[in-house]
């Protein structure tokens, strides 16, 4: 007897390898999948001017690295002794004006490149709920903790969602007409919104990828990975969050992860993360005494494996 469902995943049309650059976007649950590859040795850029939860502001700084559209003094402002973009997240904001503006430059400069060169993009929506400047009706990525009555909170409708999402694939196909595009919906609960309002944020989200008429058609090169569903589905138990019962714990991102090398990286990729993965434990041994013979064996072994690796994928580091 099964005492659990199991989330059926599409296969990926190209799946990835070591010959694949990714760039991922979205939420922190990007940056999750992001820790993964970077473990691994896979090729990849993730958030270059931090996260963003809503496919709006994701839609603009697309536009923005893609068509080269570099910050100005007119993009940021000045709050609580720290200069701010409504487009970017609080991890760009400083106290230096001119630092900020080359910083965030320099990102997006980074971000239009990698999106041009790469073989998959991962967008990961966060949330419908978006925040729009009352001044100028605009949606922002971040308020800055800038006091509220300069906002008017907002629930994206999924044809809003739709329509940026279609804005997206079109604008990348534009530049790079072979991208693999994934869809994914975070599993992280934005319960400040409220826990109802959290349900409509995620059901607008979903529903508005499925919207897409190409998602999981043949030759489409869209795909959408259940990364919501497996963990409501799935795992749905509050011991597979952390302590604030909002985020996917280390045990629900690993069990994912796992999920997602299964159905979307090739075989041969696998067996080279087993490779990477036995690297990585042998450099983490600490033994008792570092001056025997066979510490210094194994240590030579590792150095042969992995200039070995690296011969064969000269942009792995350890």
């Amino acid at each position: 007897m099964d005492f659990r469902t199991i989330v059926p995943i599409s296969p990926m049309e190209c799946k990835i390898d070591y010959q694949s650059q990714l760039v991922l976007v979205g939420s922190c649950f990007a940056e999750n999948v992001a820790d993964k590859l970077a473990f691994y040795n896979f090729k990849h850029v993730v958030n270059p001017l931090g996260i963003l939860f809503n496919p709006v502001s994701i839609q603009n700084l697309i536009e923005r690295g893609l068509n080269n559209r570099s910050f100005t003094e007119e993009d940021i402002f000045y709050h609580n002794e720290c200069w701010h973009s409504y487009e970017v997240h609080s991890e760009m904001s400083h106290s230096d004006k001119d630092l900020m503006l080359n910083s965030m430059n320099e990102a997006l400069e980074l971000f239009g490149a990698s999106l041009k060169e790469a073989s998959h993009f991962i967008i990961t929506l966060g949330t419908s709920w978006v925040y729009k400047e009352i001044s100028n009706n605009a949606i922002v990525a971040n308020c800055h903790k800038v006091p509220q009555k300069s906002f008017k909170k907002y629930l994206l409708t999924v044809h809003e969602i739709t329509e940026s999402l279609r804005n997206i694939v079109s604008l990348l196909r534009s530049y790079n007409p072979n991208l693999s595009i994934v869809f994914t919906v975070s599993p992280v609960r934005h319960l400040k919104d409220g826990y109802v309002e959290n349900q409509r944020s995620k059901a607008h989200l979903i529903a508005a990828v499925h919207s897409l008429n190409d998602v999981r058609n043949e030759g489409s090169r869209l795909s959408y990975f259940p990364a919501y569903e497996i963990v409501m589905d799935e795992l749905r138990d509050y011991r597979f969050y952390s302590e604030d019962m909002i985020h996917p714990n280390s045990i629900a991102i690993d069990y994912i992860w796992g999920r997602l090398v299964e159905s979307w990286i090739t075989s041969e990729a696998s067996k080279i993360m087993q490779e990477v993965e036995k690297i990585r434990k042998g450099l983490l041994h600490r033994p008792f005494n570092p001056d025997t013979d066979a510490h210094k064996k194994f240590l030579k072994q590792l150095e042969g494996t992995i200039l070995s690796l690296q011969n064969r994928y000269p942009f792995m580091s350890f």
